[in-house]
């Protein structure tokens, strides 16, 4: 099935099920992105620092974000790889794998939509 990538609209990724004023005109099936990170222990020394000091633990923060973010970019490219243009349903899961081995998963359904009515 290699079909030709299709420019991606960020703004038709959404969580909900239908993207209100278009209509899906083809349903490609599920879509993910999955990454697979670990803490270093540089990261897990400096962490350790701020947790003494309570509060946010921005180190992990920006760990857990740029997971987040790399496991939505792959989903976006898996989807644009089959010819969707959308992705609706999308949601994130989270797993540690062992300890300080989290794997980080992004999902949804990859749509090919139109502007118009449903």
């Amino acid at each position: 099935m290699s079909q030709q990538a299709v420019a991606f609209d960020h703004s038709l990724v959404t969580s909900a099920f239908d993207l209100p004023g278009f209509a899906i005109v083809r349903n490609y099936g599920l879509v993910r992105g999955i990454i697979v990170r670990s803490r270093s222990i540089f990261g897990n020394i400096g962490a350790s620092f701020q947790q003494l000091a309570g509060g946010n633990i921005s180190i992990y923060t920006e760990l857990c974000e740029r997971a987040r973010v790399d496991a939505y970019e792959l989903m976006i490219q898996h989807a644009a790889q089959i010819g969707a243009n959308a992705v609706i349903g999308v949601r994130y899961d989270a797993t540690e794998i062992t300890q300080g081995v989290s794997e980080v998963l992004c999902y949804g359904t990859a749509v090919f939509v139109q502007p118009g009515q449903r």
